[in-house]
């Protein structure tokens, strides 16, 4: 009875520590908000747009109809894409093969085993010009959470992936651009050997790639003008907006020179809304895409999202489907994401 009487007391005192340690966190990322080391984490070049949106361009329209299309194909006709629903991923996979190819592209399959099912990453390549041993990175996982079908996590960044290859091919840019889609991101594989990311990025590591920049393009889809669509972990929500208008670019600390360049570039196009905050890994929401598997092989990367959890209402339910997105906005993002990228890989 003595030890059984004990054991309780044991446990009462790691969680009280546990629960210690978090308010420690919190506290400290909070003095560092108010000071210097705030400034560190949240200040960005440039000013966020917040203008009037102009009318798309005509190769913006046809971009949004494309997106229309391909989201239609992702979200309805495949629907649910992960190892639970048959096929499906590898139906997925065969139909972005099929499109990468279209354009011109050579595609290569990365396939592993995750119990006896195949699984692939998809990758293309436009090969740098005069720095093709600099390797900037563009991806974003295609499957979808059990039980959802995912236009919105990541169909939007699947459909982006597909429209920025497209927008590139047959371009000669200084350093070489991949286009990857990546497998198995979503729960159960996140942070696992398994995940398609993780499984690319120590490839990419076990050959000594040089990957000076990764961009994850994850749930892009979704936006809101009312205001307090927006939430955020706390002690962030005192600093950004409360209205889900933007698109966020997020990294850690050792990846805080890329966030300030993609933010810089993407808001010199000066007509969308775009925040960023390069933070400690571990705090909520910050690692959780595909970036967070280049971090584990030493990369600098960073995500580009509407915020998913933080704002998108439909995040990981059977409600997630091609009519919730914002083409039009969509379609914005991944336009002013082809000036970003261009500087990226210009010398």
């Amino acid at each position: 009875m003595t030890s059984g009487a004990r054991q309780p007391a044991r446990r009462i005192q790691f969680c009280t520590r546990k629960a210690l340690i978090r308010i420690g966190v919190l506290l400290i990322v909070l003095g560092l908000i108010t000071t210097g080391g705030g400034i560190f984490m949240v200040r960005m070049p440039g000013e966020t747009y917040s203008g009037a949106f102009i009318p798309l361009s005509t190769a913006e329209e046809d971009l949004k109809a494309e997106l229309h299309r391909d989201l239609a194909y992702l979200g309805e006709t495949i629907g649910n894409r992960n190892l639970t629903d048959g096929d499906t991923l590898q139906q997925t996979a065969d139909w972005l093969a099929a499109a990468f190819a279209a354009t011109g592209y050579e595609v290569q399959r990365q396939a592993y085993d995750v119990s006896g099912i195949e699984v692939e990453n998809l990758s293309v390549e436009l090969r740098g010009t005069t720095k093709p041993g600099e390797i900037i990175v563009v991806g974003g996982h295609y499957d979808s959470v059990a039980g959802c079908p995912g236009a919105n996590d990541n169909g939007s960044g699947t459909v982006a992936i597909l429209a920025l290859a497209r927008a590139f091919a047959g371009q000669g840019l200084d350093r070489t651009v991949r286009f990857v889609a990546f497998v198995n991101e979503e729960p159960p594989y996140f942070s696992r050997e398994s995940m398609g990311s993780l499984v690319y990025a120590r490839a990419c590591q076990a050959r000594n790639d040089n990957v000076i920049a990764m961009l994850s393009l994850e749930t892009i889809g979704y936006y809101s003008d009312e205001p307090g669509s927006q939430r955020y972990p706390s002690p962030f929500n005192l600093v950004y907006p409360g209205t889900g208008n933007f698109v966020a670019v997020v990294g850690n600390t050792k990846s805080r020179q890329l966030v300030r360049r993609v933010v810089r570039e993407f808001r010199a196009q000066n007509n969308f809304p775009c925040e960023g905050i390069a933070t400690f890994g571990f705090l909520p929401g910050i690692g959780w895409s595909d970036h967070w598997a280049f971090w584990q092989a030493g990369y600098p990367a960073v995500m580009l999202t509407d915020t998913a959890p933080f704002r998108y209402p439909h995040y990981h339910t059977g409600k997630d489907t091609p009519d919730k997105i914002d083409y039009d906005r969509l379609a914005r993002v991944i336009a002013n994401l082809v000036p970003v990228i261009t500087a990226l890989a210009t010398e």
